[in-house]
């Protein structure tokens, strides 16, 4: 399960946490606005939306050891490429080959081998410590990273040039990319052949008509909708760290570190709620999960803040990152109240994928458009009044699933 939690989040290091936690560095030092990096991760989203439907037949046919190292070593490649700072049009080319390596061999493997590893009783617990545990990993490596950043940059005083802000960030994907490179080296060797044969000694041969007909099933088509709007609440914890350096004035010392506190709160929520949800039932938690998300982001969307002070709506981000990283720990774990067989789990999760996870295409492409280049308070809210509309949707889902399953 250690391999699986490393590998599960060194994989997403440099697409995603990099942009997620060093977003106001990588805005300067590559000349790049909200809306450039918005069509880059765009980009990145089609490519992995493919990849997640052909993902998931590929990981009901071989084993996840070579899947995930083969996958870990193809993002490192690009993650040396990306350290030479390359121009906007490389830099969307870039994303466009991360959408392939991080999904098409790993993803469905991944979720699969989780699934395989937790028994029925314990699928709370068993996504919970795989979602934790990345995120523990993801802001281990984030805070590193923001240590790089305050060695490098000078003192208190004295001005931030161009180079100090290209030459520290070279540093920072450079290490981040060789600790993926280390992983994928890490998983070929530990990594069991024995943990990766699920299937019956008969070799699964893929069937169109049964993904098909999961497809059409209610329960899927609910349990799709759940993990969309549960994903495009990830992707808004993008926008704390630059809100906190345009609404709250912080440097870009300070956004970094508190974009890493952000992450810090994954762990917490995601084991927590595991273990909660399997004492209940996981569909269960998930509705207190996305009610915390609709107050919060109408709270800073009704212009409730604009003349209170930070703490207010520094306390609000921390109840939506709770909220997010819950949803991330129990939205997989949901998959065995659907009492699907295991063996059909690599199709299942492709399908629900492909579906779930289409806000990589749009939703950094929305963000970059709501704020603009020199996005103020009206912007952001904005952003978070037209995001309230996305968990209500994730509430009636869930309520939807949950009705369905009852009749199984």
């Amino acid at each position: 399960m250690f391999a699986l939690i490393l590998a599960g989040e060194a994989i997403f290091l440099l697409p995603f946490i990099l942009m997620r936690v060093f977003k106001p560095i990588i805005r300067e030092a590559f000349v790049i606005s909200d809306a450039q990096i918005g069509e880059a991760q765009a980009l990145y989203g089609i490519t992995a939306v493919i990849s997640y439907f052909f993902g998931g037949f590929i990981a009901d046919k071989w084993e996840p050891k070579k899947l995930l190292s083969l996958s870990l070593f193809l993002t490192a490649i690009g993650g040396f490429w990306m350290t030479m700072i390359p121009s906007i049009f490389t830099l969307k080319i870039l994303y466009a080959f991360w959408g392939v390596s991080t999904i098409l061999f790993f993803w469905a493997s991944l979720i699969k081998a989780t699934r395989h590893w937790g028994n029925k009783h314990n699928q709370g617990l068993s996504f919970g410590l795989l979602d934790g545990g990345r995120g523990f990993f993801a802001a281990s490596i984030a805070l590193f990273g923001a240590s790089i950043l305050t060695y490098f940059f000078p003192g208190k005083g004295i001005e931030i040039t161009f180079e100090n802000k290209v030459e520290t960030l070279q540093y920072i994907i450079g290490t981040i990319t060789c600790i993926v490179f280390l992983v994928a080296l890490l998983v070929w060797k530990v990594l069991p052949k024995e943990e990766t044969k699920f299937e019956t000694e008969k070799e699964f041969q893929f069937n169109f008509k049964k993904a098909f007909a999961l497809m059409q099933q209610r329960k899927v088509i609910f349990h799709s909708v759940i993990i969309f709007c549960a994903y495009c609440s990830y992707k808004l914890t993008g926008v704390f760290g630059t809100y906190a350096k345009d609404i709250w004035n912080y440097s870009l010392e300070e956004a970094t570190y508190f974009a890493v506190f952000i992450q810090f709160l994954r762990p917490i929520a995601a084991i927590s709620i595991g273990w909660i949800a399997d004492k209940y039932i996981p569909s269960k938690i998930i509705v207190p999960s996305f009610t915390i998300l609709i107050l919060g982001s109408a709270l800073l969307g009704f212009e409730f803040f604009n003349q209170q002070p930070i703490y207010l709506s520094f306390i609000v981000f921390i109840f939506i990152a709770l909220g997010t990283y819950s949803l991330r720990g129990l939205y997989f774990a949901i998959i065995e109240e659907t009492k699907t067989p295991i063996q059909m789990t690599g199709t299942l999760v492709g399908i629900i994928s492909l579906v779930g996870f289409t806000p990589d295409i749009f939703m950094s492409l929305f963000i970059g458009y709501m704020l603009g280049e020199n996005p103020a308070i009206a912007e952001y809210q904005q952003l978070f009044t037209t995001f309230t509309i996305v968990p209500i949707i994730g509430l009636l889902a869930t309520l939807g699933f949950r009705k369905t399953i009852q009749k199984l």
